[in-house]
């Protein structure tokens, strides 16, 4: 049986600056390939250069004239947000979508960043959290619409307030989950800060459902040596359009609350299939861990402490 046709209309983004994290590869790599095809420059930051380059090219395979370019991001490193903070500030062009898409899931052993946090928290929230503090004054220039992708795993699960890195006792799954609450309690807190202090910025979430990207991949890096059982078993499910998503509709609810000019702060998208596994892309309720305000604004003011970054509240 032939897989449903599932996809958006990106409206056109000709003028405008838009960075993806994350896009070297999977989902990241299917909205810049979009988002330059609607017209927009697109800034790719990559830890890996050599893979970041075949990105491109892939790109302009596509789309001949697309605007993309690469920067150099390791997200788990705020020595290296700070960097790119910095190269983009003193462009000073302004950023108008945000789509804060790289993560990494479950490594089987505790590991830690550069700094010493637990690396899914560090990388998945804190380094999206500092990195979004360095470009405030260009988010705002560019009124920009932020993205901030979180999972379903963040429907439910626990902030580990008593020991946000996991030191005395690593369970991955968990700590995944952690990673993507707080994402998602930052991303929401973005939106209501932006309105209370002026600085025009429009901050959402989305997730992508169910897809076979490389989360669940092999990954020597995070001492992974080869496939999940759950990425195998993701892909012969998609390859046969069963339940879940592909890695090019899994992208498209990020690109829909990046781009769709009725997308709203404050909201979640996500696929509208059975479980938001797969399917057409539309708003959610959000998700009961992102609920609370009080604790919204507790992890601003722990990130805030943890990667000393101080964002203005006027």
């Amino acid at each position: 049986m032939p897989r449903r046709t599932i996809d958006i209309t990106v409206p056109n983004l000709s003028g405008k600056r838009a960075i993806v994290t994350g896009a070297s590869d999977g989902m990241g790599l299917v909205m810049a390939t979009r988002l330059a095809a609607a017209g927009a420059e697109v800034i790719m930051p990559v830890r890996n250069l050599g893979k970041g380059e075949s990105a491109i090219a892939e790109i302009r395979a596509r789309v001949p004239n697309a605007k993309v370019s690469l920067r150099n991001l390791d997200l788990s490193s705020l020595e290296s947000v700070a960097a790119l903070g910095e190269t983009l500030r003193a462009e000073g062009q302004p950023i108008h979508v945000l789509i804060n898409n790289a993560g990494v899931m479950t490594p089987p052993n505790r590991q830690r960043t550069a700094d010493g946090f637990e690396l899914q928290f560090g990388t998945n929230h804190l380094g999206h959290f500092a990195l979004v503090g360095c470009l405030l004054p260009l988010l705002s220039a560019g009124h920009a619409r932020v993205t901030s992708q979180i999972s379903i795993a963040a429907r439910q699960g626990t902030v580990n307030w008593d020991d946000l890195n996991w030191e005395r006792g690593y369970h991955g799954r968990r700590a995944y989950s952690q990673s993507k609450i707080a994402f998602g309690l930052f991303g929401l807190e973005l939106d209501r800060r932006s309105r209370t202090n002026g600085w025009g910025i429009t901050s959402n979430l989305s997730h992508p459902g169910v897809a076979p990207t490389s989360l669940l991949a092999a990954r020597p890096e995070l001492g992974r040596s080869t496939d999940t059982p759950q990425v195998r078993l993701i892909r012969a499910l998609s390859a046969r359009g069963i339940l879940l998503g592909t890695v090019e509709t899994a992208a498209l609810p990020a690109l829909l609350a990046a781009t769709a000019p009725d997308a709203r702060g404050s909201a979640l998208y996500g696929p509208t299939g059975p479980g938001n596994l797969g399917g057409p892309p539309a708003e959610h309720r959000t998700y009961s861990p992102l609920r609370s305000t009080e604790d919204a604004s507790r992890i601003w003011q722990i990130s805030e402490q943890l990667t000393k970054t101080a964002i203005p509240t006027a």
